[in-house]
């Protein structure tokens, strides 16, 4: 991508800042809808309608909410450490962002096309627990702290489990390239990996099993890396009121709720190229039967999406399906069951492997 637009704008600054800022021209209208998504899936759970009067059932309210924080006052506590206050949600920001760089949106956009994509992606989104922590301390907040504390505990610790599915598809493969895998995973659902992979024989049939546990292990890791429920311990609002983002108003607040939905699509899209065939259709192309190739990337893009929005309304369902667990419950689960499971399916898919 980034040589196409060097070649169309006869610049390399000029296309290294577009190639820069293509993802947030996705994650900004992705994240207003995902926010009114939100509102529309909790209030038909509970049987009622949410927001209706701002545009057509409500489409707009979510972009007015968007204006309204914009304009809101940018309130700083006194007694908070104002350097690290002010740059955590933009580090928060900064390690979502990054990862959208190395996601391939199709086979005519990818950011950057990297032998080691898994390996960015994972080194990268460690800076989102940095900027957690840095905003819970420097809030000077004693819920803001315990969010803060609860959220670098358990990214930390279900990074892990997470690692080795990873580590496990991986092995399997042989690339860390997500395109690679995507293209491995060809035009037709029986090609996923989750349905064993592409290569008809006994190894597709053996690893099966072990790839539906490694796509379970994978999504709810997931939801704990991204603090969404039943795993939202560190913005329990009946017991934190916000957790790590108390103290924050307007446009940094903001940057927040960017980061959080902008993770949510990010993790989705991880679990769909893995295992769900990333950009591929599940039933071929339409620009394949009419001989219009011009028209498979556009295709491509519209499957990604649907696949990563589809991951997002699963993680919607079940906020508004599970009660939230203990801090005990959370890391028992982590410690006690998905790492030590995790290791003996990698293990299993490892000696499938070399069969």
């Amino acid at each position: 991508m980034f040589e196409f637009l060097s070649d169309l704008f006869g610049s390399q600054i000029i296309a290294a800042f577009i190639s820069a800022a293509l993802p947030l021209v996705f994650i900004v209208p992705f994240v207003i809808f995902a926010v009114w998504l939100e509102r529309k899936v909790s209030a038909h759970m509970q049987d009622r309608l949410g927001p209706m009067r701002v545009g057509w059932h409500g489409w707009l309210q979510t972009i007015a909410d968007f204006f309204k924080l914009l304009q809101k006052e940018d309130i700083v506590a006194s007694d908070t450490d104002k350097k690290f206050f002010n740059v955590a949600p933009y580090i928060v920001f900064a390690g979502t962002y990054l990862v959208f760089a190395a996601l391939p949106f199709s086979s005519a956009y990818i950011g950057t096309s990297l032998d080691i994509g898994l390996f960015y992606i994972i080194a990268v989104s460690g800076l989102v627990v940095i900027g957690i922590l840095m905003a819970g301390w420097a809030s000077n907040n004693k819920y803001s702290l315990y969010g803060a504390m609860r959220s670098a505990a358990q990214i930390v610790s279900y990074e892990i489990p997470t690692a080795i599915v990873i580590l496990s598809i991986v092995m399997f493969t042989g690339t860390l390239s997500l395109s690679e895998i995507s293209d491995n995973q060809t035009a037709y659902f029986w090609n996923w990996y989750i349905f064993g992979g592409p290569d008809w024989g006994l190894t597709k049939f053996l690893v099966l099993p072990f790839m539906i546990i490694g796509f379970l292990i994978l999504y709810i890791s997931t939801l704990a890396e991204v603090n969404r429920t039943p795993f939202d311990m560190p913005e329990a609002e009946s017991e934190l009121v916000a957790g790590y983002h108390t103290e924050y108003s307007g446009i940094k607040f903001s940057m927040f709720f960017l980061a959080e939905y902008g993770n949510m699509f990010a993790v989705s899209a991880i679990v769909s190229v893995i295992f769900f065939g990333g950009y591929q259709s599940p039933i071929g192309y339409l620009g394949d039967a009419l001989a219009a190739n011009w028209l498979i990337p556009f295709e491509q893009l519209f499957w990604f999406a649907a696949k990563g929005i589809f991951f997002v309304f699963v993680q919607m369902w079940l906020r508004w399906t599970l009660p939230r667990v203990r801090v005990d419950q959370l890391m028992t689960l982590c410690w006690k069951y998905l790492i030590p499971y995790s290791i003996v399916n990698l293990i299993i898919i490892g000696i499938i492997t070399l069969i």
